[in-house]
C-alpha cells in the first residue's frame, strides 16, 4: 500500500468505529474496525517505516469526533480537548502495541498484545483526572441487550475483549482471503471466527429468554420537568421551579408509591445556597420536607447543588475553595437527597465527576486550565466526592443506588453500591446541556449496561429526557420524549442476588494491567538485550 492507500485505510476504520457507535449506529461493524489499522500496523512493521502512531491517531480522532461532537454544545474548548486527548491517548496504546509486537515477535505474530493493552488503557483511564469513558469498547452493545447477557459475569471489559478478539480473527481470515490461501489454515481461522461471533450471542439469548425476575414489586413515580438548564434552572426562582416538579409529582403519586425520584440539581438556590452543615435553614428543603409529609409512604430521591464549611483543623484537598471575604474554605457538591418524614437526610456526593466541568486536573503542571472549567449552575472547577459508595434506605428498608449523571458509565462503581444492598438503582441527570444530539440517547442507552452487570431494575430521571424504566434484563419501558415535561409510574422489582460481576468487579481489567506489565517488561528488556549483542561495525 503507498501512503494514499494507508490514508483511506485509517480513515476507513475511524469512520468504521463511528458508525457501530449506538444508538443509531450498526453494532456489527465494531467487529472490523479494528482490520484495517490492523493491516496498516503489519504493513509499516514488516518494512519497519513510520507513520503508524499518526495513522492511529487520525483513525482515533474521527471516531472521537463523529461520535462526541455533540459535546461542543456546553464547550466550545472543552470538546476539543476531549476529542483531541481521548483519542491521542488511545493512538498511544496503538503505538506501544506496534512495538512490543515488533520487539517479541518480529512483527509476524502477537496481535494479542493489544487486548491486554487496551483493556489495561481503559481501566486506568476510568481511574484518573482525566477519565473519558465514553468510549470504551464494551459500551458500543448497550443498544443490542440481547447480546450481551453474559455482562452479569464479566462487565463491559468482556464487551472490550470481545470487539478485540473478532477483529483479530477477521483480519487473518481477510489476510488469507486476499492472499489466495483457501486451505486447511483459512477453514479453521474461519470457524474459530464464526464461533467468537456468535457463542456469546446464543449464551446471550439462552439466558435473555430464560431470565425471570423474582416477583417483589416496588411503584416507583419519574419526574422530568424539563427545565432548560441554560435559561431556567440556575437562574428562575428557586422556589418557583421546585413548585412546578411538586405538582407533576402529585399526578402521578397513589397509594401505592414508595419512592419519586426527581432530577439531578433539581434544589438549586443560587442566592441563599444549600448549606449541609445547616438544611434547616434551606427553605427548598424544608418545603421538599413539607410535601413528604403530604405523603408519608412516599421516600424522595432528589438532586441538589450544596455546600459545607470545611473546619479549621480538617485536612483541605485540591477541591477546597476560599470564601471570597473571609479566611474560611468549603466544599462544594453534585448532591442527591432522600428524604422522607423521618428526622435524618440521607446524602450521597457524586463521586465520578465530568471532566472539564466537575473536576479540573489536580496536577501542578495542569492547574493553569481550570479557569476553562464550564460553568453549569454557578459552581466552576473542582467538585469534592464521597470516599465510600453511598445506599438509600428508606423507611421500610429498601436499599437504592443514587447515582448522579456521568456516574452511571462506571460499571464497577455502580456494582460496588450494589454490594452494599442496593436493590435498585435510580440514575438522576441533566442531559439537557447537549441539546437533541445523540448525546442523551447514548447516556440513556448505558444505563442498559448497568441494569444488566447488576440485575438491578432502574429508574432514569433526567430533566430534559430521556426519562424511562429498565428491567433486570436490560429491557427499556416508558421512554419519555426529549424536551417535553413528562412524570412516568411503573412497579419494578426488587433483587437481592449479586452477580458474579458485582461480586468481582473489573477482574478482566486487573489481569489485563498484570499481563501488560509484564509484556512491557518482557518486550523492552529483550529489545534492550537483542541492541547490546549486535556486533560492532
Amino acid at each position: 500500500m503507498n501512503r494514499i492507500q494507508l490514508l483511506l485505510m485509517s480513515i476507513l476504520s475511524g469512520l468504521l468505529f463511528a458508525l457501530a457507535w449506538p444508538e443509531r449506529g450498526v453494532s456489527l461493524l465494531i467487529f472490523v474496525a479494528f482490520v484495517p489499522l490492523f493491516f496498516i500496523q503489519q504493513q509499516l512493521g514488516d518494512t519497519n517505516k513510520k507513520g503508524v502512531f499518526l495513522y492511529a491517531w487520525l483513525a482515533f480522532l474521527i471516531w472521537n469526533v463523529l461520535t462526541t461532537w455533540w459535546i461542543w454544545y456546553s464547550t466550545d474548548v472543552g470538546s476539543i480537548l476531549a476529542m483531541m486527548l481521548n483519542s491521542l491517548f488511545v493512538a498511544v496504546v496503538f503505538y506501544v502495541f506496534h512495538l512490543s509486537k515488533k520487539k517479541l515477535y518480529s512483527n509476524k505474530r502477537g496481535f494479542i498484545i493489544l487486548l491486554f493493552y487496551w483493556i489495561a488503557w481503559e481501566f486506568f483511564h476510568m481511574n484518573w483526572d482525566l477519565t473519558w469513558s465514553w468510549l470504551n469498547l464494551g459500551n458500543v452493545f448497550a443498544s443490542n441487550p440481547k447480546w450481551i447477557q453474559w455482562y452479569d459475569i464479566t462487565g463491559t471489559m468482556g464487551g472490550t475483549a470481545w470487539v478485540i478478539l473478532v477483529n483479530i480473527l477477521a483480519f487473518h481470515f481477510i489476510k488469507l482471503l486476499l492472499a489466495k490461501s483457501y486451505g486447511l489454515k483459512l477453514a479453521i481461522n474461519g470457524a474459530a471466527l464464526l464461533l467468537c461471533l456468535i457463542v456469546p450471542m446464543i449464551y446471550s439469548y439462552a439466558v435473555y429468554t430464560n431470565y425471570i425476575e423474582t416477583e417483589d414489586p416496588i411503584e416507583i413515580v419519574v419526574v422530568q420537568p424539563n427545565t432548560d438548564p441554560y435559561t431556567e434552572q440556575y437562574e428562575s426562582p428557586a422556589r418557583e421551579l421546585l413548585e412546578k416538579n411538586i405538582q407533576m409529582a402529585r399526578e402521578k403519586i397513589t397509594d401505592s408509591t414508595v419512592f419519586l425520584v426527581f432530577p439531578e440539581s433539581t434544589l438549586y438556590d443560587g442566592v441563599r445556597s444549600i448549606w449541609e452543615d445547616a438544611l434547616d435553614r434551606s427553605p427548598l428543603i424544608t418545603r421538599v420536607q413539607d410535601f413528604a409529609n403530604e405523603f408519608p409512604h412516599v421516600s424522595i430521591v432528589i438532586g441538589a447543588s450544596t455546600h459545607r464549611l470545611i473546619g479549621s483543623n480538617e485536612k483541605r484537598n485540591h477541591a477546597a475553595r476560599k470564601f471570597t471575604n473571609s479566611e474560611g474554605y468549603y466544599y462544594s457538591y453534585n448532591t442527591a437527597f432522600l428524604i422522607d418524614t423521618s428526622d435524618y437526610i440521607q446524602i450521597h456526593h457524586k463521586s465520578k465527576l465530568t471532566p472539564g466541568v466537575e473536576i479540573m486536573p489536580s496536577w501542578g503542571i495542569l492547574k493553569p486550565i481550570e479557569s476553562f472549567a464550564i460553568n453549569l449552575g454557578g459552581m466552576t472547577g473542582t467538585l469534592a466526592t464521597d470516599e465510600y459508595p453511598v445506599v438509600f434506605n428508606n423507611l421500610t428498608n429498601t436499599k437504592v443506588s443514587p447515582v448522579i449523571c456521568y456516574e452511571s458509565i462506571y460499571g464497577e462503581f455502580v456494582a460496588k453500591t450494589v454490594l452494599e444492598g442496593a436493590q435498585f438503582i435510580f440514575i438522576i441527570t441533566n442531559d439537557g446541556w447537549w441539546g437533541n444530539t445523540p448525546g442523551h440517547r447514548q447516556h440513556n442507552q448505558y444505563a442498559v449496561l448497568r441494569a444488566i452487570e447488576t440485575r438491578r431494575s432502574i429508574a432514569r430521571s433526567a430533566n430534559t429526557g430521556i426519562s424511562a424504566f429498565i428491567n433486570q434484563r436490560g429491557d427499556i419501558s416508558q421512554k419519555t420524549e426529549y424536551w417535553e415535561p413528562a412524570v412516568i409510574r411503573s412497579k419494578l422489582n426488587k433483587n437481592d442476588t449479586l452477580t458474579y460481576y458485582v461480586k468481582n468487579g473489573d477482574y478482566i481489567a486487573r489481569a489485563a494491567a498484570f499481563v501488560s506489565a509484564l509484556i512491557l517488561l518482557i518486550s523492552f528488556t529483550q529489545g534492550y538485550l537483542r541492541k547490546k549483542k549486535k556486533p560492532a561495525r
